[in-house]
């Protein structure tokens, strides 16, 4: 089970997050928010299990992951992935670059 009650220094990350988001960030924001794609809500900067997640849809357990250079290859990232798809989660990662030079096809 996900643990959706994070501890207050996590969802103060989060929101200091949302308010300074990077570009990529920002443009991918633009096209979920609203329920612009497939009719899905996107939450973003949701603090889950001890992670601050880029952007969320609780109803497809999806996760969207714009990753910047600190990313590369990451034992880390691949040990959330695992924990999150251990609790029904699929979840997609894209680098800064792929989601500033096509969103459309990251879309």
């Amino acid at each position: 089970m996900v643990h959706r009650t994070p501890p207050p220094k996590h969802r103060q990350f989060a929101k200091d997050m949302r308010r300074d988001p990077t570009r990529a960030e920002w443009l991918l924001w633009q096209a979920l928010r609203r329920k612009q794609l497939g009719s899905l809500k996107f939450k973003r900067q949701v603090p889950l299990d001890g992670c601050i997640l880029d952007f969320v849809c609780f109803e497809k357990r999806l996760i969207i992951e714009a990753d910047g250079w600190q990313h590369d290859d990451s034992a880390k990232d691949g040990r959330h992935d695992a924990h999150f798809r251990s609790h029904g989660f699929t979840t997609l990662r894209f680098t800064n670059d792929e989601i500033e030079d096509n969103l459309d096809a990251v879309l």
